[in-house]
């Protein structure tokens, strides 16, 4: 399984993405690449921040939209311990990370899942195998 990070699905809703990540993701099923409850909760609420009018309305329809198939994983207590893994680790070497991406991280390793990001850096040693989709 592969799990897209916040970055990869932000892209591919951009009214022009990235040639090489669209391409990655048309040659995905949601069988196969699954999103984090967190990020879903990231893109909502960075919507969410908009003004209110049509733009952020038209973003929350296309989030709705887009993502209607697409399995979400939930943070639950298997991620829960790994994510002490990942920051304690992180932190053993000087490398802070967000808890957003360690709560991600977590759940890749979790579910043993491949994390799809263009970020490779914020999910180096944190034990996860990782894919950058602009490079696919």
């Amino acid at each position: 399984m592969i799990i897209a990070d916040t970055n990869v699905i932000s892209e591919v809703m951009k009214p022009t993405p990235d040639k090489q990540v669209l391409q990655w993701w048309h040659r995905t099923t949601a069988e196969t690449v699954a999103i984090t409850a967190m990020t879903l909760s990231e893109l909502h609420a960075g919507i969410m921040l908009l003004p209110d009018g049509h733009r952020r309305d038209s973003l929350a329809k296309a989030l709705h939209t887009s993502l209607q198939n697409q399995v979400v994983i939930p943070f639950d207590a298997q991620a829960a311990f790994q994510f002490g893994v990942v920051v304690s680790r992180r932190r053993q070497l000087g490398k802070p990370i967000s808890t957003v991406d360690a709560q991600i991280a977590a759940t890749c390793r979790a579910y043993s899942a491949t994390c799809a990001t263009g970020n490779i850096k914020d999910f180096s040693d944190t034990g996860v195998t990782l894919l950058n989709p602009r490079e696919e």
